[in-house]
């Protein structure tokens, strides 16, 4: 019977030869340039690799040195989880509800509100704003107004204490994080068949939130597993903003990220092999959070 069905699809594949000689060309790319860099970077976890040497096979010991010898890792790993369980939520269904609210605005001005939300997300002076807003010094816009309240007699050090550099870079990241789904949202607001409303409310649909659950979601749930698999993607990549504005390393390591900890290795101090270790952790924790959201989303409407 196995037979059988490889004999049926080999006859598939031959008859439709044509089709995947077109998708040749992108299969190679994505095949150099995704697929091959994971399986190396897998590879090179289990080896001690310093670049100027031969990788040489060490086994697990990457993976123990990790989890049981690096406690700034696990500060790291900590750091990472909080910020993709407090942002990842929070950027994803700010994102919705903005698109929701701007879909029911007149044409022009839709375009002009999608512009301003989507802003943020590739705007390259977006560290310049909020360090200057959270500026370490009397100049800086919070600590004048915390100060001329009375709230603070001196100014407070966010970027240096331990206790203020989460939450800034967690509040700088949902802002940055507004448009990455957004555009996907806005567009799954417009593809939804209006006829499938009219039908609705003839089958009882009463107000709008059964209209948002029972037909919206459900004709939007391609454009809902692109924005959270984009919104996972960046809330558990996050480096650049802890960096630029924490330092590197940041104080006590209150702001180190997987990433930030990826990167020290990888490029500062060259031990890829363990370097390729901490990808290949971040990878799986991705991978696994992606097939939860998507398992949950793909519930919608049912």
């Amino acid at each position: 019977m196995r037979k059988k069905e490889r004999e049926i699809t080999w006859m598939k594949v031959k008859k439709r030869k044509n089709r995947y000689l077109f998708l040749l060309p992108y299969a190679l790319i994505f095949t150099l340039f995704n697929i091959l860099p994971i399986v190396s970077s897998i590879f090179l976890s289990f080896t001690y690799f310093n670049i100027l040497e031969t990788p040489r096979f060490i086994g697990l010991d990457n993976y123990f040195n990790l989890i049981l010898q690096d406690d700034v890792f696990i500060t790291a790993l900590k750091n990472t989880l909080v910020i993709a369980i407090i942002t990842g939520p929070v950027g994803y269904l700010g994102s919705f509800f903005f698109a929701w609210l701007i879909n029911e605005l007149p044409r022009w001005v839709r375009s002009v509100a999608v512009i301003i939300f989507y802003a943020p997300s590739i705007a390259s002076n977006v560290f310049v704003i909020f360090s200057i807003f959270f500026r370490g010094d009397v100049y800086g816009y919070v600590n004048s107004l915390l100060m001329s309240l009375g709230i603070t007699r001196s100014p407070i050090l966010f970027f240096l204490d331990p206790k203020y550099m989460l939450p800034i870079c967690m509040l700088v990241i949902v802002w940055q994080s507004l448009g990455v789904g957004f555009l996907s949202f806005v567009a799954g607001f417009q593809g939804v068949d209006q006829s499938q409303y009219e039908a609705a409310y003839v089958d009882g649909v009463k107000n709008r939130w059964q209209e948002l659950w029972y037909i919206t979601l459900p004709s939007m749930k391609p454009m809902l597993l692109f924005g959270a698999v984009m919104t996972i993607s960046s809330s558990f990549s996050v480096c650049d903003v802890t960096r630029t504005l924490c330092g590197f390393p940041s104080t006590d390591y209150a702001a180190r990220t997987v990433v930030t900890h990826l990167f020290d290795y990888g490029y500062m101090r060259f031990e890829m092999g363990y370097a390729s270790a901490i990808a290949t952790i971040l990878f799986l924790m991705m991978i696994l959070c992606n097939k939860f959201v998507q398992k949950f989303l793909r519930r919608l409407g049912t």
